[in-house]
């Protein structure tokens, strides 16, 4: 249920067409965190974008900075966020997305991009979740909380393979690259906390990163693209769904540390990164 109930929020969220917008979503005061960040980077059509660089990692270096990006959905990109996507010189862009949710894209990346661009095709089965979400007025800001805080507890395995060819393109040296996925914020919030992660970023400064979610630039077209029904939702009951809380990152670390032992350990037997590709991965992207 919790798997397919994440799969249902994803899907509604990269549903676009529907009329009438949402409330903006509300998040906790002490997790909101102000997106008048410079790493930031403003593309017409674009969501959440922004660059990696610039944390300090534990033994004082500094993460690069136009070396790596995390972003929503580029499929809607205007001409001018083409170019200006283009004027960053992106070697490689990892799309997290299912095929459902590519399959609207306006703008072609992969013809774009040609084999700088991967992506793989996969869905996510809706199953019972269809039934969760047929009557809206039933659904509470807690439940919603929950279902998608325990929804994060699945979805480092459920995104092995994409997060396993992300850490070779990046131990490959294929700089700068963009990772991204529909809202930029959670299967590319997980993704870019285990890159932070194997770089020796503290554990604070990489949550700290993945509230930046809340209130990025692109972020209000995201409560736009709830289904009827559900973009009625008072402003609290929507807000766990189309933004992030700091529990949702802390769940997934605590699953991989009880499934793997640390965070790192899944990251050796799951993607293939262990000391070796760890010493290449700083080696390329610390200062």
């Amino acid at each position: 249920m919790i798997r397919t109930a994440l799969a249902m929020s994803l899907m509604l969220l990269a549903t676009p067409g529907w009329a009438r917008e949402a409330a903006p979503a509300a998040v906790h005061a002490h997790e909101h965190v102000q997106a008048g960040d410079s790493r930031f980077v403003l593309l017409e059509g674009g969501r959440n974008f922004r660059d990696v660089g610039g944390y300090r990692t534990a033994d004082g270096h500094a993460v690069k900075s136009g070396i790596m990006y995390r972003s929503g959905s580029l499929g809607s990109l205007t001409a001018r966020g083409q170019a200006d996507l283009a004027g960053l010189h992106v070697a490689q862009i990892i799309d997290l997305r299912t095929s459902e949710e590519r399959s609207r894209d306006a703008f072609d990346l992969k013809t774009a991009f040609g084999e700088q661009y991967w992506t793989r095709d996969y869905g996510m089965s809706l199953g019972d979740a269809r039934s969760m979400f047929s009557d809206p007025s039933k659904l509470t800001a807690e439940s919603m909380r929950t279902m998608m805080a325990n929804a994060y507890r699945t979805m480092a395995r459920e995104q092995t393979p994409s997060y396993r060819k992300l850490f070779a393109e990046l131990v490959a040296g294929k700089q700068p690259l963009v990772v991204n996925c529909t809202a930029g914020k959670d299967r590319t919030g997980i993704a870019t906390a285990l890159v932070l992660t194997a770089l020796g970023v503290p554990y604070e400064t990489v949550r700290q990163d993945f509230l930046l979610s809340n209130g990025a630039p692109g972020m209000e077209t995201l409560a736009a693209s709830l289904s009827p029904g559900l973009n009625r939702l008072p402003p609290d009951v929507a807000a766990p769904l189309v933004g992030v809380e700091g529990v949702y990152l802390d769940n997934a670390f605590d699953q991989l540390r009880r499934d793997y032992g640390s965070v790192e350990g899944y990251m050796e037997k799951e993607l293939g990164v262990g000391p070796r590709e760890i010493a290449a991965l700083r080696t390329r992207m610390l200062d």
